[in-house]
């Protein structure tokens, strides 16, 4: 499982044997995890970063009153809380769906980048990349329609899990509610509800009971303005689906 985190960190730059062994041996030790389980809290000051080893979870505040923004989505080999490492935690990190996350000791993490150049390369490029995805979101939520929002967001999760052999003829595990959506897109249920059912209409996707399946992965990238150069992976991202 851990192997996930070695996969992650080399999307953005080769290691050599030693160094992924060395990744490897940052996980000190595991835990399984269950639906709606808080994974990282707000106000935490923790000693251990957490990796995503399998599994998925979201990243969210939520207001006093109840309303909830979830900032992003997250897969196997993300870590959830780099920044714990400097900063207390300034938001949740929750599971989608049962998993397991494994804990990297704070000191020797900083051991490591310390003295492992392009493993802190590997592991800054990472925070980089979650800044882009921020970023891209924020551009979505102020200039593109609920339409395109919909639609971009599930071509960033089908190249990201795609990165990490998660996709199969076309499908993938993502078990996300229209709340979910609505509560990351800043939609209305109702407008996510009606949204929804233009994208299939349109033959572009299925989207029930927690699988994904594209059917029209050209349409997909158009119909959400699609460009997969902010996720730097671009010699995933160019290829076409299959059958697609």
């Amino acid at each position: 499982m851990v192997t996930r985190l070695t996969a992650n960190l080399q999307l953005y730059g080769a290691l050599s044997g030693e160094e992924q062994q060395v990744v490897e041996s940052l996980v000190t030790s595991t835990r399984s995890t269950v639906v709606g389980e808080d994974l990282v809290v707000e106000g935490d000051a923790p000693t251990h970063c957490r990796v995503l080893l399998d599994g998925q979870a979201f990243r969210h505040r939520t207001l006093p009153d109840g309303r909830r923004q979830i900032m992003s989505f997250h897969i196997p080999g993300d870590v959830l809380d780099l920044q714990g490492m400097f900063l207390a935690m300034d938001h949740n990190v929750t599971a989608l769906t049962t998993g397991e996350v494994g804990l990297v000791p704070h000191a020797r993490l900083a051991d490591v980048l310390e003295g492992y150049p392009r493993i802190a390369r590997g592991f800054w490029r990472t925070s980089l990349i979650e800044a882009a995805i921020f970023r891209e979101w924020m551009v979505g939520m102020g200039r593109r329609t609920a339409y395109a929002r919909i639609a971009h967001l599930f071509c960033e999760m089908i190249v990201r899990f795609r990165a990490m052999g998660m996709v199969h003829q076309n499908r993938c595990h993502f078990p996300i509610t229209q709340q979910h959506l609505s509560d990351s897109l800043g939609l209305s249920a109702v407008h996510t509800n009606r949204t929804l059912q233009a994208l299939r209409g349109e033959g572009l996707l299925s989207f029930q009971h927690g699988e994904l399946v594209v059917l029209d992965w050209p349409g997909l990238k158009a119909a959400g303005e699609f460009d997969a150069g902010y996720l730097h992976q671009s010699e995933i991202a160019s290829l076409s689906l299959a059958g697609g």
